[in-house]
């Protein structure tokens, strides 16, 4: 399945406005803090050719937890096969990786 979210940019100073398609993802990281995390994770996504836009990060006792806003309109992979591979990188690191569209995301979170 193909989602989309749209974001409107102004075309000028006129009053037209163009439509730009971009697909993000949510990626959360979670597990036992160590050094490289953030730096495992953002390659992962590189290679894949996701751009992380956002980031927050923190640590409590001694447990790392991090959300990650990615467009994912560059990817060279099917997004079933992005998750699995997203997943599958975090079991290698001893993390726990969950990557979900952002139209599912926003979904589950509305009233």
């Amino acid at each position: 399945m193909l989602y989309c979210s749209y974001i409107y940019l102004p075309k000028g100073k006129n009053e037209n406005s163009e439509v730009k398609k971009t697909m993000k993802a949510v990626i959360s990281v979670t597990g036992k803090d160590g050094v490289g995390i953030v730096a495992k994770v953002s390659a992962k996504c590189a290679e894949c050719g996701a751009n992380i836009i956002d980031i927050s990060q923190t640590v409590l006792n001694g447990y790392f937890a991090m959300i990650m806003i990615a467009e994912i309109d560059g990817i060279n992979k099917e997004f079933g096969d992005f998750v699995d591979y997203m997943a599958e990188a975090g079991k290698e690191s001893g993390l726990q990786i969950n990557t979900m569209h952002e139209n599912i995301f926003n979904s589950m979170h509305k009233i």
